[in-house]
């Protein structure tokens, strides 16, 4: 398995300089690349925004969505077909841990969503995880795929739960040997480099075998974007809750458990709390590259309170529109994991890790094609091939050590930029940027593990 620790540390040396030609670099995957130069791109694209909510399969969102794979039933253990029940977002966590993923897709049968965890007891889910949610409740989310591009078929690199889903879009891989890669969350809380001491990681090997005692999570084994974006010249911010247990810190901030990241002078891209994006695209400091994680009332987590979703993407979505980033930005929404909630489409397996159960993924730009269903198969790495054709960037490495961004479909024919930008229309929604500038933290932390 390469190792990153030298090429971290050379990259750490380096004098930060602006964008534009300069003397090349090395970047991760061992090629020279110049300082990023605007001229060199034939995409008008200079601003890519990664919006990941939480816990949603695609027909729990989109189902009965015209032209996608969505139907409105659902298959059960006994081949029983149902009509999804009507859920909204004040319900149950449902169990989405591993070895609830493997269990639904079932050697691809994809029936055995019923018998997930969910509840404060914790019994079966039963036709509370065969569902779809309440079509006004995610209104907005309809009216963007209407707009502009909705991919039907998107899934997570791995099976399992959050923590691994975030690490996969900042690097397309959690692979730490060659046979062996990261799952579901580490032994102790926070879970990344300031863990306790003897805290250890989970792992699945290309055998099968669940086991604890991986490495500590504070990881030098892969590189991630950071590494590519910083050895060109370009900017990127990674929008998170606090550090703190109480506002969900740590769960979704994957940047945390990246050693050269989180001891290093890239700590200042990490923004906190997440609605300073909106300020940031007011203000003109979008930077060339965003991620943005949820606060808990805005993630779409199941378990209650989390409700604001919709309008906080919105709200991302709307002051972009109306900002003179509207024509040279993409807007990519995914949900990280499917949250224990049925989905009827199989997920192909490349690899030991998955592909996990399918979630949504929206595309908005002045460029991508309007009232499209992409069919095409995507994953984390199809986000990241698209940043780096559009920054002529190479891959974070081979899919021979695990990295995805080589092997996936970019999300590039979701775009056609032979034509003229399309005119920005605002998405209504229940609440308005200002409440979440406005808004204090719940307190609550997620329910995750």
């Amino acid at each position: 398995m390469r190792r990153v620790e030298l090429l971290l540390s050379a990259l750490l040396a380096l004098p930060v300089a602006a964008c534009g030609p300069s003397s090349p670099r090395v970047a991760p995957g061992g090629a020279v690349v110049p300082f990023y130069d605007r001229s060199a791109s034939a995409s008008p694209i200079r601003h890519v925004v990664i919006v990941m909510q939480e816990n949603r399969s695609f027909d729990n969102v989109f189902a009965g969505f015209p032209g996608a794979d969505a139907p409105m039933v659902g298959r059960l253990a006994d081949g029983k077909i149902v009509p999804l029940r009507t859920i909204t977002f004040n319900g149950y966590d449902v169990d989405h841990s591993y070895y609830a993923s493997v269990q639904d897709y079932n050697n691809g049968r994809m029936d055995r969503f019923e018998f997930n965890g969910a509840g404060p007891k914790y019994k079966p889910a039963g036709l509370y995880a065969i569902s779809h949610l309440n079509r006004k409740e995610v209104a907005p989310y309809w009216v963007m795929a209407k707009q502009y591009t909705l991919a039907d078929a998107f899934f997570p690199t791995e099976h399992g739960a959050s923590w691994t889903a975030h690490l996969n879009i900042i690097a397309g891989t959690t692979t730490i040997t060659d046979t062996k890669a990261l799952v579901d969350f580490p032994s102790h809380y926070p879970f990344d480099c300031l863990a306790p001491k003897g805290t250890y990681s989970y792992t699945i090997d290309k055998w099968g075998n669940y086991r604890g005692h991986g490495p500590f999570p504070c990881f030098t084994q892969f590189a991630t974007m950071a590494d590519s974006l910083d050895a060109a010249g370009l900017s990127w911010k990674f929008y998170a809750e606090g550090l703190s247990y109480a506002a969900g810190g740590g769960y979704w901030s994957a940047f945390a458990a990246i050693h050269r990241v989180r001891y290093g002078p890239d700590w200042k891209n990490i923004v906190s709390p997440p609605p300073r994006v909106l300020t940031d695209i007011a203000k003109g400091r979008l930077a060339n590259v965003s991620w943005v994680t949820p606060e808990w009332q805005y993630s779409d987590h199941g378990g209650g309170g989390a409700t604001m979703g919709p309008s906080w993407v919105s709200a991302i979505v709307n002051e972009i529109g109306h900002s003179r980033y509207w024509n040279d930005t993409a807007v990519v929404i995914l949900w990280d994991e499917w949250g224990g909630f049925y989905d009827n489409k199989v997920p192909p397996q490349l690899d030991f890790r998955g592909l996990g159960i399918r979630v949504p993924c929206i595309i908005v730009s002045a460029y991508a094609r309007p009232g499209y269903v992409s069919h095409t198969q995507y994953e984390d790495g199809s986000i990241l091939k698209f940043v780096e054709q559009t920054f002529n960037l190479p891959a974070l490495g081979p899919t021979s050590e695990g990295y995805t961004d080589s092997r996936a479909s970019s999300i590039a024919d979701s775009f056609d930029f032979t034509r003229p930008p399309l005119t920005f229309r605002t998405i209504p929604a229940p609440l308005p940027a200002s409440y979440f500038l406005r808004m204090r933290s719940s307190g609550r932390p997620p329910d995750d593990d």
